[in-house]
């Protein structure tokens, strides 16, 4: 448990320098194109290099040492930042050079992510992968206080060129406590392999398993449900506040401190014993509370409905995680990782791809003057997709969780997994 909370330390630091910089980042964008679709394709082009990275990313996690993995994704990210930074610097910056440092850093972030997601199981004991896979959600939620909030401080202090200074000294950290850490390697098989047959193992293996099937239908769809409304979030907040800096760093910090109660009660509680139930309250509680903030038009309404929302994801996603984890044989979670990650990416990209036009040219033009419940103006169109999003998000939750109940969890299609 001591490397996974060393390990966790430097990403939960670099994390937050990373949420500075991100927060700093989006601010410039909004000034300067005013549009939904320029921050949205930041988000797409993220996830684009993952698809066809994550095909490869399975095996490469299983044939080379995670924690060079890991430190590699950290060293691409410094790159990218220290190049944004030489660019603003000289007057050179330009909202195409975000959609690029977005696409480095995500390709190699995705092995990062699979690296450290697949020493998980390998560094704490099997009883406590919920309160393990808790505090990698805190590092996500805390991040979201400190980040925004600290960006937000800074920001008309040293501006976007200091922030990004420390965004690099944040990832030197990171780096530093990986290099000290001992991460273990588990053992592969020696037989060869042609190459095809690896890169869809984890397919095969998933698809050959009626109960991982149907668990990763279930969170794809819930997922292309919560990015798709997610790609609007900022611009929405942005829109209905006139581009107010100081609103979306509270809703920021609010997301946050709900994540980390969340994470800490978790934690301290061990999570429920059936863990598809925790997964399923989660998808509910946070499209219930997602819903009230899209029908808000004010941080009074904003505020607590974030912090609701973001109560409930450390449950979601820590219990998603445990069953994929207990699921899977540990030589094999990387290619089985990957699997699930390339579904889910490839949902999210073409949320985040289509989100832009459908708010820019259709939603926003039609809705300006205004909907009942929803008031009228910037942004209106925005708040009604956020809002159908997390009606649908609590669809996927409510029937699964129906039809579950009705067979006492018991049914063929989930038992061998949940």
């Amino acid at each position: 448990m001591r490397t996974f909370l060393l390990v966790w330390f430097g990403q939960l630091i670099s994390t937050i320098g990373s949420y500075m910089a991100e927060f700093a980042l989006i601010l410039w964008a909004w000034n300067l194109t005013g549009s939904t679709t320029a921050i949205a394709l930041v988000g797409f082009f993220s996830q684009l290099p993952r698809i066809p990275i994550t095909l490869f990313a399975g095996i490469v996690v299983a044939r080379y040492r995670r924690k060079w993995l890991m430190i590699l994704g950290d060293s691409v990210a410094a790159l990218s930042t220290l190049g944004i930074a030489l660019l603003y610097l000289t007057d050179a910056l330009q909202i195409w050079h975000l959609y690029l440092a977005a696409a480095l850093n995500g390709g190699f972030g995705q092995i990062q992510h699979l690296a450290y997601q697949a020493s998980v199981s390998l560094l704490v004991p099997r009883t406590q992968l919920t309160r393990a896979n808790s505090l990698r959600a805190a590092v996500h939620y805390g991040s979201n206080i400190l980040g925004p909030a600290l960006a937000g401080l800074l920001y008309p202090l040293i501006g976007l060129l200091g922030i990004l200074w420390l965004d690099l000294m944040t990832f030197g950290v990171a780096i530093a406590l990986l290099l000290r850490a001992t991460i273990p390697h588990p053992a592969t098989q020696t037989k060869p392999e042609p190459l095809l047959s690896q890169l869809t193992f984890g397919f095969r293996y998933v698809w050959q398993k009626p109960g991982l099937r149907s668990f990763l239908l279930i969170t794809a769809m819930f997922w292309f449900f919560h990015d798709l409304g997610g790609a609007v979030y900022d611009p929405m907040i942005l829109a209905r506040t006139n581009g107010s800096a100081q609103v979306l760093a509270s809703a920021g910090a609010a997301a946050g401190i709900g994540g980390v109660t969340g994470a800490v009660v978790l934690s301290l509680w061990g999570g429920p014993k059936q863990r598809v139930q925790g997964l399923l309250a989660g998808f509910i509680g946070a499209g219930l509370s997602k819903t009230v903030f899209g029908l808000g038009r004010s941080p009074q309404v904003w505020i607590p409905a974030q912090f609701c929302s973001s109560l409930n994801f450390p449950l979601l996603g820590s219990s998603e995680s445990a069953l994929w984890m207990e699921a899977t044989p540990t030589a094999i979670q990387g290619r089985v990782f990957a699997a699930h990650a390339l579904a889910v990416q490839s949902v999210s990209a073409l949320a985040v791809l289509l989100v832009g036009p459908l708010a820019d040219q259709w939603l926003e033009p039609m809705m300006q003057s205004g909907i009942p419940g929803f008031g009228s103006g910037p942004g209106t169109g925005m708040a009604v997709l956020y809002v159908a999003c997390a009606v649908a998000m609590i669809g996927v939750g409510a029937v699964d969780f129906g039809y579950l109940a009705s067979t006492g969890y018991k049914i063929p299609e989930l038992r061998e997994t949940l």
